[in-house]
């Protein structure tokens, strides 16, 4: 699995933020230019993420990478990450930053692998996206870390898609939900029109109406199932997208309730993957 790659500009913020000047330490030591060899290795099973932009971290500082794993791989306990040589200054300066990035990334990575996972065994071709509500300022590294995980994006933000919520209704003086479909049908065409609702009868109204996704919004399991039945009985059945709490616990339950989609921000939030990094002077 190939993935997209942070930008060297951003790799450049992540280590300018942690040294901004130099590293007191190793410079008072005097041992910045002795040489050193780094290993990072999972110290429990996980989905890593992230491993190509620590590697690259350590090579903007001045050090070399044999990189042994990649974003998506499954590690067992143990296993390497990747191995950097170079001077003392410049495995010290991006040992934290490439060992913290790797870290919070898998930890989201492995918290996605397990809800497409524990879905996927009950429903094969159900989708798995992640929200945009990850913390501001993380959304590329999210971004990558779900991908690593085997997701998908839901909304990389409000400018790409069509996902009408109850606060936008509100703002529309009743306008019947056939009338609001047909404007945004006529203004976007190409485009699918997501439609968030709160109830079951609300979910049956704007799939009438032609919407082409239902988001439920904090649906128990029966009733994405009742709601599932009763859009099997549609002409044209919009796909049903669940939202609102989905986890490794339920995601499996929602998938054998009949959802095409389910919607998480569960992973953003996942506790980060242990990395073991072995630093010593190169003999």
């Amino acid at each position: 699995m190939i993935l997209p790659l942070l930008p060297d500009a951003v790799l450049d913020e992540f280590l300018a933020d942690d040294v901004a000047l130099l590293d007191l330490t190793t410079h008072v030591l005097a041992i910045g230019g002795k040489a050193g060899l780094m290993h990072f290795s999972a110290r429990n099973a996980m989905t890593v993420a992230c491993a190509e932009e620590a590697a690259r971290i350590i090579m903007r500082a001045g050090g070399t990478v044999d990189l042994q794993a990649h974003s998506g791989d499954a590690l067992t306990a143990g296993a390497p990450i990747l191995v950097a040589t170079g001077p003392a200054q410049a495995l010290l300066r991006a040992w934290k930053v490439s060992q913290n990035l790797v870290e919070v990334a898998s930890g989201i990575a492995t918290a996605t692998r397990a809800i497409v996972d524990a879905a996927r065994a009950v429903k094969p071709g159900i989708g798995v996206v992640c929200t945009r509500k990850n913390a501001p300022g993380t959304k590329l590294v999210s971004l990558k870390a779900i991908l690593a995980g085997g997701a998908t994006p839901h909304r990389l933000g409000l400018s790409e898609t069509i996902l009408i919520f109850a606060e936008h209704r509100a703002f529309l003086d009743g306008m019947p939900p056939k009338e609001v479909i047909a404007l945004v049908r006529q203004a976007v065409a190409e485009k699918k029109i997501v439609v968030e609702v709160g109830s079951i009868d609300e979910a049956l109204l704007w799939a009438g109406a032609g919407a082409d996704v239902i988001q439920t919004e904090k649906f128990s399991v029966q009733d994405v199932a009742a709601l599932c039945r009763t859009l099997g009985q549609f002409p044209s059945k919009p796909h049903v997208a669940v939202a609102g709490g989905v986890n490794t616990g339920n995601a499996g339950d929602y998938a054998a309730a009949g959802a095409d989609i389910l919607v998480t921000s569960a992973p953003y939030w996942a506790k980060p993957c242990d990395v073991a990094v072995r630093l010593e002077a190169a003999s």
